[in-house]
């Protein structure tokens, strides 16, 4: 599992990028290709996969400590380099967000994993969303459904980490 987490938190930005691009119930000429995500929201489609990551970078601190989720974060962003299009977007709201997200999560952790887990994930999601939509689109238009599923994806996650916990399955490899 340590390295399974390791290895997806760091391929989810890439295949957030191909998403965006190429799978969507709508795709925008010259944008983004978009989901349903609740409430009348639409989200570039990318966004479960980034939800994802907010927890998996989680799981990855846990896992490798603090500088191993740092080189984890700066090897992601590295890799959305590779999406033409959205590359600087992506980078740039992949590095600011997940600094802010372990940056919450750190300071909550002694209080609780769940909680750290949760409240860095919902911090990181707006923060990406804005950075992401607006970097990469110059509007702020998706970034309330963007945070949205992000916050979906956040909790199957979280949930998903708690009952391997719960069910003694261990998480550390």
């Amino acid at each position: 599992m340590k390295w399974f987490s390791l290895l997806a938190f760091i391929a989810t930005i890439p295949a957030a990028n191909w998403l965006i691009g190429n799978v969507g119930t709508v795709c925008i000429p010259n944008g983004p290709c978009l989901i349903p995500v609740g409430f009348g929201l639409m989200a570039p489609s990318g966004v479960l996969l980034i939800g994802m990551a907010l927890v998996l970078r989680d799981h990855v601190y846990e896992t490798f400590g603090r500088n191993g989720a740092l080189i984890a974060i700066l090897v992601g962003a590295s890799l959305s380099m590779f999406s033409p299009g959205l590359a600087l977007a992506s980078a740039a709201a992949f590095l600011i967000a997940e600094l802010i997200d372990m940056a919450v999560y750190s300071k909550l952790r002694a209080r609780g994993l769940w909680l750290a887990v949760l409240a860095s994930g919902a911090v990181g999601a707006f923060v990406d969303s804005a950075a992401f939509t607006y970097l990469a689109f110059g509007s702020l238009e998706f970034s309330a459904g963007n945070a949205i599923g992000k916050i979906y994806a956040s909790a199957v996650v979280a949930a998903a980490l708690f009952a391997m916990k719960r069910n003694s399955i261990p998480a550390r490899g």
